[in-house]
């Protein structure tokens, strides 16, 4: 990080005000929350909505971005004084480790996880996964499919090549810290994108509508954009690459300085209920609860090969793959 949050925090007093924050279960819910999410539009509108049917009193305000953009704003309001989100719902497990490092973070001794398989939350309690979101290769239907990440290096995909960007995309941090971790791919693997013309995307929004309009054959992308696409008729189909793929578990957490910390627990309450879980599943989603069966067209969890990668070595190395990204592919 570029200063110390708990710095910044103790100054200006803000501890004080989120220590009750960790405290039982959720009490009865109401008043203002403000919710900061990576989610797309629509998912994140539909479980805001379903989450009110459950607790119709609490008003969810909502800011919607990139995970990046949402941490660079989180810092920016916590140097001004002026800290705004209850509750955070980003992509990946790497942005919570630096927010829990720089003691933002409130644990929720509370929360229900009977049902989560270790690895899918902190075992702090301060940060929950919600589902298990994979990136592979989406390409189109027009294209020969491919089978491997080494595919995307041949010369039949010179200049057709997309990729979000981890400046921007969390999930693309995870992936590409996982790809440099994998000996046969190496940190070498996206200099060679580079050099076979790969492009780069602000997130994943992007590389799903140039690859379905044909702008591109292939892309990086995470699985559910390109299966959902694929279900509505886009010219699409995405592969799990036999090398593996990265996954990333959509954590959701409630922060220190929470104005509402009852509404914050309600909500991460309800989006790790079975009927939260469940809700996850019809929109297009791997879930992480292992009592809720996965949409239909995805494969097992069991048959997936997930690539490993290291959150805490991940996180103190963020800024350095974001400038190998940066010289690399642009801002």
């Amino acid at each position: 990080m570029r200063f110390s949050v708990r710095q910044a925090v103790l100054a200006m007093g803000l501890v004080l005000a989120g220590a009750g924050v960790a405290s039982g279960p959720a009490a009865a819910a109401s008043g203002k929350l403000v919710l900061y999410t990576s989610q797309p539009d629509k998912i994140a509108a539909e479980t805001v909505a379903a989450f009110n049917k459950r607790e119709p009193k609490v008003e969810v305000e909502i800011f919607r971005s990139g995970t990046t953009e949402i941490m660079n704003k989180i810092e920016a309001e916590l140097v001004g004084g002026a800290p705004r989100a209850d509750v955070l719902f980003i992509a990946d497990a790497v942005s919570m480790e630096q927010l829990k490092a720089d003691g933002r973070l409130a644990a929720y001794a509370g929360a229900d996880l009977k049902a989560f398989p270790a690895g899918t939350f902190d075992p702090d309690k301060t940060y929950f996964g919600t589902k298990l979101i994979t990136t592979g290769i989406i390409y189109n239907t027009a294209a020969a499919r491919p089978t491997s990440w080494q595919d995307l290096l041949k010369p039949a995909a010179k200049g057709q090549v997309v990729l979000p960007s981890p400046l921007y995309s969390g999930a693309a941090a995870i992936h590409m810290a996982a790809i440099e971790a994998v000996p046969t791919l190496g940190t070498n693997y996206y200099i060679q994108l580079a050099a076979n013309g790969a492009d780069a995307a602000k997130g994943n929004g992007a590389v799903v509508t140039e690859v379905a309009g044909g702008q591109k054959m292939y892309g990086v992308i995470v699985e559910f954009m390109a299966l959902n696409a694929k279900a509505k008729g886009s010219p699409v189909d995405f592969v799990f690459p036999s090398e593996g793929v990265s996954a990333v578990t959509e954590p959701a957490a409630i922060l220190k300085t929470a104005h509402n910390p009852e509404a914050a627990r309600a909500f991460i309450d309800f989006i790790l209920s079975k009927e939260g879980q469940e809700l996850a599943v019809a929109q297009g989603f791997l879930p992480a609860r292992n009592d809720v069966a996965p949409p239909a067209g995805f494969p097992k969890i069991s048959d997936l090969h997930i690539l490993p990668v290291d959150l805490a070595k991940t996180a103190t190395d963020a800024d350095l793959l974001k400038r190998q990204f940066t010289d690399l592919f642009g801002g």
